[in-house]
């Protein structure tokens, strides 16, 4: 059946965009440029009343329905071909009460609104690292970032979600009102309806963010990854850290002794005093073999946005994931042969987890994998689609050199992949039978099935 936004009731308030109109070509772009792709219709909801008759509408119409809050999803999931794209754009706005140090952020704002609102009363929600991610996309699907081990996952900090289901009933659940529901959203949620607002806890902290890199020759790899893996278990939660395996690329500014080489880079961010800092970090060992050292102290929102520009819109990006408690010693020396042909910037991040994440039950929530040690994933960013196969082809030959190591347990946000393989993998089979009675439950025809799709 065709689409029409003229079909919409009349009580529609947002902003309907059709092919052919002005605005078309722009309001379809999403961040990731790999996925251009023609919907049939883009409405931009006014609020929760919009949302209803936009679901209804395309249901009716037998669409395909895409949600985009800030449209930064890897895996092309906020827009279709030939569907409806339910665009929140009109519904961002993040309020913030600091007595019960409790942020409110609509269901279409961004990371950095939530970063402004709440730093402009000395409190922070952990987010993820670029200020134009959704924070909604981010959230249900985990939410990893520079404080996490300080302050847990997005969603240890998620109080309360309002959403709209599939047959455009308004919910609101949270540890008291639809709790199995609220127990699923918390790492499955864009399967069960679309939010339209989330509750947040805050933490004390901030203006600076203490920080820190060293680059190494990656015929260090061995001895940098012993003081990584040993800190993981030893650093304070304050301190959270990445080692990146990739090439020191010839245009840009890294030391003589590296240029077009393999390299290793440790990194550090430090949100306790500053009179920690040095202590604290101590056990990652920085100075030992490193050709370079840095740190520094920033304001934590220059720091938030500080690769906003970098990692903006228009480029064309794949990334993979998977977590571990260790690698093997042939795992790293396969990782640095695989980093010598990367192309452009394209490299591993591993990332040290524990602290406040490993704090929760595994089963607490959806999220799967909360008490491995480490997070690893290989990821690339290009501007020609010329590039495509060798860029994913890279990324992809990457995985599987750390295939081995991984056990069950994904952050979906950094995975492009979706198949029923993939989603196994994230969840484990018992968490998977478990969230496919809640999809029967609240999403049996589903409706919502443009993400990491857990089938009725």
């Amino acid at each position: 059946m065709t689409a029409s936004g003229s079909s919409l009731p009349a009580t529609f308030r947002g902003e309907v965009i059709e092919p052919g109109h002005s605005a078309y070509d722009e309001a379809r772009r999403v961040w990731n440029a790999r996925y251009d792709r023609r919907p049939a219709l883009i409405v931009r909801p006014a609020g929760v009343d919009d949302v209803v008759s936009a679901i209804r509408f395309g249901r009716e119409r037998d669409l395909e329905i895409a949600i985009r809050s800030g449209g930064h999803s890897a895996s092309g999931h906020s827009t279709c071909e030939g569907g409806i794209v339910l665009d929140l754009s009109l519904m961002r706005g993040v309020t913030v009460d600091p007595e019960r140090r409790i942020a409110r952020a609509n269901g279409g704002a961004l990371l950095g609104e939530l970063d402004i609102a709440a730093q402009a009363h000395g409190l922070v929600c952990p987010v993820g690292v670029i200020g134009h991610t959704g924070v909604a996309g981010l959230t249900l699907g985990g939410g990893i970032g520079r404080l996490q081990r300080h302050f847990g996952l997005t969603i240890d900090n998620l109080r309360a979600v309002e959403l709209v289901t599939a047959d455009g009933r308004r919910v609101r659940a949270s540890e008291t009102e639809e709790p199995e529901l609220f127990w699923g959203i918390r790492g499955a949620g864009a399967n069960f309806g679309l939010v339209t607002a989330l509750e947040f806890g805050l933490h004390e902290f901030g203006p600076l963010l203490h920080r820190g890199v060293a680059i190494y020759p990656a015929t260090r790899i061995h001895e940098v990854w012993g003081r990584f893996r040993h800190a993981v278990d030893h650093a304070p939660a304050t301190v959270s850290f990445i080692l990146g395996i990739g090439r020191a690329e010839p245009a840009a500014d890294y030391p003589p002794e590296v240029a077009g080489e393999p390299i290793a880079i440790l990194a550090y961010n430090h949100s306790g005093d500053a009179a920690s800092v040095e202590r604290d970090i101590a056990v990652l060992g920085l100075a030992d073999g490193a050709v370079a050292v840095s740190s520094s102290s920033q304001p934590y929102l220059e720091v938030q946005t500080a690769n906003d520009l970098a990692l903006g819109w228009g480029r064309r990006s794949s990334i993979k994931g998977g977590q571990a408690n260790d690698l093997r010693s042939a795992t790293l020396d396969a990782a640095v042969e695989v980093a010598a042909r990367a192309p452009g910037a394209a490299s591993f991040s591993i990332t040290a987890q524990g602290g406040a994440i490993a704090v929760h039950a595994d089963d607490a929530m959806a999220f799967t994998g909360r008490a491995a040690a480490i997070d690893v994933s290989a990821d690339s960013d290009w501007d020609d689609a010329a590039d495509d196969e060798r860029n994913l082809g890279w990324v992809r030959e990457a995985m599987a050199v750390v295939e081995r190591d991984l056990i069950v347990g994904r952050y979906i946000n950094e995975n492009d992949d979706d198949t029923q393989a993939d989603v196994r993998a994230s969840y484990g089979e018992a968490k998977l039978q478990r969230l496919r009675a809640l999809k029967r439950a609240w999403d049996p025809d589903n409706i919502f099935r443009l993400n990491h799709n857990i089938a009725p």
